[in-house]
């Protein structure tokens, strides 16, 4: 069986009509052998602006659901996952080229925020506020917000809808959902599982839920939308320089989860052997492909010759390959574009005085396949190419000699998301979490930069566009807030003593 045909087969399990995936404009290509899969029907800005349209309608009755109801339809969905967890797994290692542990493991990552955001359902609260006037009470309400618009990155092609669409049902909004060109067949996927759960559900308003799938300006149509209250965007820093200022033009609300050039520290004290297993898997995992993946790390120098060595060894012997297919631990980068910037990005690192181990393609047999060898670059400096993201498996590795220039360096970059620190010693753990730390929206002890859980918020700081999804009360950014004061006096006295009387 060719690929297609096992894509075909997954597909049709899944729920999803032949139609769907064999007569379209857009051709689908498995990066594991480079070849077509299917031909997905693309649709238009006027398609979009229809489904924004629905999701306004929908918006008009879903509000008013009691939210632990909403809970139920994302309770229903998550049983649904359960069910189709290895085939939209398996699916979405030959859309995107996940080792099949990740695949799963990225809609284990869907099933989880379904359970939180169930939770959830049941505690959107706000505060009864102490007030300075007799016979008042004043309190907060959270009510939703409206439509959100979702646009997701490849590399995460299913679990970032999930995070944004789990929390904005249970918070009473409807979503449009713009999957990567590189991964349509996971989103039709997902909707065909969520429409299983909708009809255990009976009674949900048409429009609720809605998949766009096309080029730029698609997303352009919902993001200049006045009817899209809340845009949730993951890509590059670039994207989101467009993005952002468009949804602010007219006043809307915006998610950004964008670049990530995330950096670990290894102080004398690090636990060596558990810091190279954590360093290979943060710097290795998801062909480093994840907006989270380790890119740079300063390594102390007086153990610098105990770790470099050993995370050598580990990039030179590390399986690379197709994963369905063997037991490779490293898959492809996602096309020749990816594995182009790669390149360029180590021959730019030779000519600053990188010292390379790694970095050249591996031939799987298939001329449009990009399997690369991760690679380590030590650098003599922090500068140039080691301050620039590559979204590669790229880790650059620095010696320092105290924390205070470690944790300079290591905020001295653009983006803000994920760092970490290996140590055992508890004062140097602590400033890298105090707010002389690290300036990142996560970061670590003993844990390197990727694996986030569902109950943290995800997001960063700075070009990483200051977004939260997920856990903790990332959900207060789909509802919006109304502030109450409540008079059950017969007197009207006014706030901070002011006198009115007419």
């Amino acid at each position: 069986m060719n690929m297609a045909e096992e894509t075909a087969q997954l597909l049709a399990r899944l729920g999803v009509a032949k139609a769907a995936y064999t007569s379209g404009d857009l051709a689908v290509t498995s990066p594991l052998t480079g070849e077509e899969i299917a031909t997905v029907p693309t649709d238009s800005p006027a398609d979009t602006t229809a489904a924004i349209k629905n999701a306004k309608t929908a918006f008009s009755t879903w509000r008013s659901v009691p939210a632990p109801r909403r809970g139920e339809l994302v309770r229903l969905f998550g049983e649904e996952l359960r069910a189709a967890k290895q085939d939209l797994g398996r699916l979405l290692s030959i859309e995107v080229g996940k080792i099949p542990s990740e695949g799963e493991g990225e809609v284990q990552e869907m099933i989880d925020i379904c359970d939180f955001a169930v939770g959830i359902s049941r505690q959107l609260y706000g505060l009864t506020i102490a007030t300075e006037r007799p016979g008042h009470r004043m309190m907060e309400q959270w009510h939703p917000l409206g439509p959100v618009g979702v646009i997701s990155a490849f590399n995460f092609p299913v679990a970032v809808w999930s995070w944004n669409t789990a929390l904005a049902l249970v918070c009473g909004d409807p979503v449009i959902w713009k999957p990567s060109e590189k991964a349509p067949l996971t989103a039709l996927g997902c909707m065909a599982i969520m429409a299983r759960a909708l009809e255990k559900f009976g009674d949900a308003p048409e429009g609720l839920l809605n998949l766009v799938i096309g080029a730029g300006d698609i997303g352009a149509a919902l993001v200049e939308s006045p009817d899209v209250a809340l845009i949730s965007a993951t890509g590059s820093t670039r994207m989101g320089k467009i993005v952002g200022p468009k949804v602010a033009e007219r006043f809307g609300r915006v998610i950004l989860e964008l670049g990530g050039n995330n950096a670990g520290i290894v102080a004398p004290s690090a636990d060596l052997d558990m810091t190279l297993r954590a360093v290979a898997f943060g710097a290795m995992g998801t062909a480093g492909q994840r907006c989270t993946t380790l890119r740079r790390l300063f390594v102390h120098s007086s153990i610098y010759d105990k770790l470099v060595p050993g995370l050598k060894k580990a990039y030179q012997s590390v399986s690379v390959g197709n994963p369905l297919t063997g037991e490779a631990l490293v898959g492809p980068l996602i096309d020749k574009q990816a594995f182009d910037q790669m390149q360029d990005a180590l021959a730019n690192a030779k000519e600053a005085g990188g010292k390379v181990t790694g970095g050249e393609r591996v031939d799987e047999g298939h001329a449009d396949a990009y399997y690369a060898r991760p690679a380590l670059v030590e650098m003599p400096k922090h500068e140039g190419i080691v301050r620039q993201e590559t979204f590669a498996p790229i880790l650059y590795v620095i010696k320092y000699d105290n924390l205070e220039d470690a944790v300079r360096w290591h905020n001295e970059v653009g983006a803000g998301l994920s760092s970490c620190i290996f140590t055992l010693d508890m004062q140097e753990a602590e400033l890298f979490l105090s707010a002389a730390g690290s300036d990142c929206g996560i970061a670590n002890v003993n844990i390197a930069t990727s694996g986030a859980e569902i109950g943290g918020a995800f997001g960063g700081e700075k070009e990483t566009g200051g977004g939260r999804e997920s856990g903790s009360d990332a959900w207060k950014g789909y509802m919006r807030r109304a502030t109450n004061t409540i008079n059950y006096s017969k007197e009207l006295p006014l706030a901070q003593g002011v006198s009115f009387d007419i």
